[in-house]
């Protein structure tokens, strides 16, 4: 009898690890799906670019010719590349440095126990979930020369009209708050999660030891946050240095090519000068720019972490 239980016990045990092996076996098939979709349109895109970028192709013609590295050699010697990459660093710098400021402040005012709370971290994220497009359209609205919003506004108190997006400085600036305000509130919403992550007990302490407000945010909150600050920051540098939408509605590129980032710019090299080839060296420049940029930033916060830790 023991015998027999014993037998049953042990193919029980065996079925059981079978049942477990398919399984895993079942559930690694569900990956499948997602990579290929994901080798369709991102793997095979980029390596088509790359191999684009080695070529004279015009975008449309059947035909191109092998130019070896002659695209990216142009690039050294393109003053209009040159400004686009320092219009790039300053869209990508720029607006992170300023959503990480808002955003924390905002985080640290909203994380309080007060009236209407909800409310507001709805309205201020708000902006995030509209299109780029819209929102840049609403701005342009704003700022427009003629019968904009701000120049009427000043023109009823005897104030002059400023042609805010006509100079190269003052729209530049417009690009990098109009960025910054429509996706501060996801940084927010990330400083947020952190913030309420952090054990009520550690402040408690503190503020038994006589630690103040700002001792308390030095020496507990900004450490326990540099998970979100990693977060946040790399977010919001990617998405600064690939901007696209909001300088194409608002500013065009303009004045001249004043305010165009590499993405525009790559847009412009592509459908207006028909120059594929050169646009996606263009293109893989930006890639590495990001993809160097973000390892940078990981690897200064990661080690900021430690020595916090």
């Amino acid at each position: 009898m023991t015998t027999t239980l014993s037998t049953t016990g042990r193919r029980a045990s065996t079925r059981r690890r079978t049942d477990r092996r398919l399984g895993g076996r079942r559930a690694n098939l569900l990956y499948v799906p997602a990579l290929i979709l994901f080798a369709l349109f991102t793997v095979y895109p980029l390596l088509k670019g790359v191999e684009l970028s080695f070529t004279n192709w015009n975008g449309f013609s059947p035909r191109s010719s092998y130019v070896g590295f002659d695209n990216y050699l142009r690039l050294l010697h393109d003053a209009n590349v040159r400004k686009t990459l320092a219009n790039t660093l300053i869209y990508g710098v720029g607006s992170t440095l300023v959503q990480q400021i808002l955003g924390l402040g905002l985080a640290l005012a909203l994380d309080r126990a007060m009236r209407g709370r909800n409310l507001a971290r709805a309205i201020i994220y708000l902006p995030a979930l509209v299109s780029p497009v819209v929102m840049g359209t609403m701005y342009y609205l704003f700022f427009q020369y003629n019968n904009g919003v701000l120049n009427d506004v000043t023109g009823w108190f005897g104030g002059e009209k400023v042609a805010w997006l006509s100079s190269a400085n003052t729209a530049l600036i417009i690009v990098v708050m109009v960025n910054s305000l429509q996706f501060v509130g996801v940084s927010m919403i990330i400083y947020l999660a952190g913030l309420q992550s952090i054990p009520w007990m550690y402040t408690e302490a503190a503020m038994l030891d006589g630690a103040d407000a700002w001792q308390r945010f030095r020496y507990i909150t900004l450490p326990l946050l540099q998970p979100a600050f990693a977060t946040s920051i790399v977010l919001n540098l990617i998405g600064g240095l690939k901007l696209f939408d909001v300088i194409k509605v608002l500013t065009g590129g303009g004045p001249g090519y004043a305010t165009n980032s590499l993405s525009t710019f790559i847009s412009v090299t592509y459908f207006d000068a028909q120059s594929a080839g050169y646009a996606s060296a263009m293109g893989v420049v930006l890639f590495l720019l990001i993809v160097v940029f973000t390892i940078a930033a990981n690897t200064a916060l990661n080690r900021r972490r430690m020595e916090e830790m």
